[in-house]
């Protein structure tokens, strides 16, 4: 299992690497779930380098979000995950300030298969997230729902939530 956490996160920052010339973000969020366990994360975003339509209201674009999340049990021991996500997003037109939403499927790796009282099932999980923000002067504000379950490929299959606050700039 360890042998797959580390593969993922050497992937996920490969990636990073590998689109360092495009727009990369980094990203901390904070949040919860509705047990109470605090998440903290920790990306790097890479935009995909493109527009897939652009008009006068807004354009659709995306990028590459790869992370590491802590997840802080306060009843049980606490949780580790590693992610990659590609997310489409529409950021509405703006001279300063562009808002946008958010949406995106991906993968995750866990270090252990239980989130206080909620039963994983496995260590490998789908991400699911919607989001909304504003984009503004390189730096982005925005709120994001992220929930992990493993689309009951295997048993149990309780799956989390996390509802976060994220700040990203980009560098």
């Amino acid at each position: 299992m360890h042998k797959l956490f580390n593969l993922l996160a050497i992937a996920g920052f490969s990636l990073g690497a590998t689109v360092g010339a495009q727009a990369a973000d980094l990203a901390f969020s904070v949040g919860s779930t509705n047990d109470s366990t605090m998440t903290y994360r920790l990306g790097l975003q890479c935009d995909f380098g493109r527009n897939f339509t652009e008009s006068s209201s807004g354009r659709l674009t995306g990028y590459w979000d790869t992370a590491y999340t802590y997840w802080q049990g306060d009843k049980t021991a606490s949780n580790n995950s590693l992610s990659l996500t590609p997310v489409i997003v529409y950021e509405f037109a703006g001279e300063t300030v562009k808002p946008y939403v958010e949406a995106g499927i991906g993968v995750a790796l866990f270090s252990d298969t239980e989130v206080e009282d909620q039963d994983l099932g496995s260590s490998f999980q789908f991400e699911d997230r919607l989001g909304v923000g504003l984009r503004f002067n390189g730096q982005e504000v925005g709120l994001r729902a992220m929930h992990y379950s493993n689309a009951g490929f295997s048993s149990p299959n309780d799956g989390v939530e996390s509802y976060s606050l994220h700040y990203a700039l980009a560098f």
